[in-house]
């Protein structure tokens, strides 16, 4: 059995903190809470973590303050923003911290265990399959090499990205949210719009391969076959 990802919750509405806790504790998660940055620092550098989620603000210490002297450290645990402003200067001055997402609150709880599962996968928690072979292709996502049939094609860093996560979720329908945060790290309708033409690009390069079809699922998903 495959041991749960540790979370490190900081969240001082201890009312929300429980909910979550909860929630991610039933996803099989092992969650710890803290209440505060200070602590939570002293909490994070005790013990190894697989992500953490961290309030905005915070008592003793805010959460900006916290991921900064946790990246200061050297640390490249995936770090997820929880917080109730929305403003563009505080997404930003999250990221420029060293947060790796934003959510705002109130939130979808599905939504937040999705996110931690696509950086729980990014961050390698768990092992990462790095050449796929399937059908007469192969795929280097690593050097975003493509070949199919022999004929080698060189591909973009969205484009492998994306081909990365279908080939994953090989025969499993793969969810366009979770395309969309894998690749550009959030949920966007015009950046779903973007990914519909990638997804065109990568069938074309596939199309000689008769064997291997991506199937679109409307509005939902794609899932990459092979027959």
């Amino acid at each position: 059995m495959a041991t749960p990802a540790k979370i490190l919750l900081v969240e001082d509405d201890r009312s929300l903190a429980r909910v979550v806790r909860d929630y991610l504790s039933l996803a099989k998660f092992d969650v710890t809470v803290c209440e505060d940055g200070l602590l939570a620092l002293e909490v994070f550098k005790s013990r190894p973590f697989d992500l953490c989620i961290v309030d905005v603000m915070l008592p003793k210490m805010d959460g900006f303050t916290l991921v900064e002297k946790i990246r200061g450290d050297h640390y490249q645990t995936p770090v997820l923003f929880l917080t109730s402003k929305s403003s563009k200067e505080d997404r930003l001055k999250g990221f420029l911290k060293g947060g790796d997402d934003y959510i705002t609150k109130p939130f979808d709880i599905e939504e937040l265990v999705l996110r931690i599962n696509v950086f729980l996968k990014r961050s390698g928690n768990g092992a990462r399959e790095k050449v796929f072979d399937f059908g007469d292709c192969k795929f280097d996502s690593t050097n975003y090499e493509l070949t199919v049939k022999k004929k080698k094609q060189k591909l973009t860093e969205k484009e492998a990205k994306i081909l990365h996560v279908l080939c994953a979720g090989m025969h499993r329908l793969v969810q366009r949210e979770e395309v969309l945060i894998t690749v550009w790290g959030r949920d966007d309708y015009f950046l779903g719009r973007s990914m519909d033409v990638y997804i065109s690009k990568l069938r074309k390069y596939l199309s000689p391969d008769k064997s291997v079809e991506i199937e679109n699922h409307h509005g939902v998903g794609f899932t990459l076959n092979v027959k």
